[in-house]
């Protein structure tokens, strides 16, 4: 009777646990470190019809998203060149190469309408399971398909190919042979709910970070916001009549939040202090503030720039930046 009894136990419990056993298990795809020099800037879409939100329930994403987007900081970053990875060990489906890495802003949408992924790769994991991998770099892909690959083998670089305007990889999970779209956070398809309990389908903890600073640093009058995304402001020199700014740009920020400019002088007292409380909620916000150089000029030294994001009495955000006044 006890015998019988147990089979029934394990003929009830198999089935959920078998499933489980045949899901594949997704390493970090890319060779950074989240939220040092990566940050996930948008989540799949775990909301049907009109309304976003993602599997935490929160609006770090866009409708509709079929796909993880793990950026980098700037253009900078991309140009030193950052690795994707194979997420999971299996043979390469599909790859495309050759569209140019430029800002959906400056090619227009027309001219990205049939190839939004931009270059890309496509790996099958068996049992219907696939990884793609978009919006890399032109000419860094390193496989071919057929290829037979590991997890953690490099397959390109992040870039900033088709339908993107910041330097990323979308990096998409697709079940039943590319015909279901599934958040790796929940191994649920997109559009299931964001209260639905799921579970993530990373090897290893992907922790969530809703709120983080991308770039900082100092420019010689209002921020060209190409120009530091480039990272062209990187080692910038003051002048001694020229206005002193600090500009910064984050994800995450809510309405409600307190952001705090603070920009302080070679002998630590402040010379500006801009704070604010912002009105709506974005999920990429810039901001820069300053002032013009007093009548006989700044003294000569080191100036020190803080910017600080706070949200019900708790900091954030809170970077400093330096910059020279010869």
């Amino acid at each position: 009777m006890l015998r019988s009894a147990l089979i029934g136990f394990v003929l009830l419990v198999a089935p959920a646990a078998l499933a489980q056993e045949q899901e594949p298990r997704f390493a970090w795809p890319v060779a950074c470190t989240l939220g040092q020099d990566c940050f996930i800037q948008n989540y799949v879409d775990a909301v049907a019809g009109p309304r976003f939100g993602n599997f935490r329930c929160d609006r770090l994403g866009y409708n509709g998203d079929n796909g993880t987007d793990i950026r980098l900081p700037d253009l900078a970053a991309m140009r030193k060149g950052v690795d994707i990875l194979a997420a999971a060990d299996g043979t390469v489906a599909r790859v495309r190469d050759g569209e140019p890495d430029i800002s959906v802003n400056q090619r227009g949408a027309e001219a990205v309408k049939d190839v939004k992924a931009g270059n890309a790769v496509i790996i099958d994991h068996g049992g219907g399971w696939q990884t793609r991998y978009a919006h890399m770099k032109q000419g860094s892909i390193r496989v071919k398909p057929g290829d037979t690959v590991k997890a953690g083998q490099p397959l390109g670089q992040v870039g900033l190919s088709g339908n993107t305007e910041f330097p990323h990889v979308e990096f998409s999970v697709m079940k039943d042979g590319g015909e279901t779209f599934i958040d790796p956070f929940t191994a649920l398809p997109i559009g299931s709910g964001c209260e639905t309990v799921g579970h993530p389908l990373w090897a290893a903890d992907v922790p969530y970070i809703p709120t983080a600073l991308l770039i900082a640093g100092f420019a010689a009058g209002p921020a060209d916001w190409e120009t530091a995304r480039r990272g062209d402001y990187a080692g910038i020199k003051g002048g001694r009549n020229a206005p002193l700014v600090m500009w910064a740009e984050s994800f995450g920020v809510r309405g409600g939040d307190t952001q705090t400019v603070t920009i302080a002088g070679p002998d630590g007292k402040p010379v500006h202090r801009d704070r604010t409380v912002l009105a709506e909620s974005k999920n990429l916000w810039s901001v820069f503030s300053g002032r013009r150089a007093p009548p006989d000029g700044w003294k000569p030294g080191t100036y020190t720039g803080r910017y600080q994001l706070e949200r019900n009495n708790i900091l954030v955000i809170d970077t400093e930046r330096k910059v020279e006044i010869p």
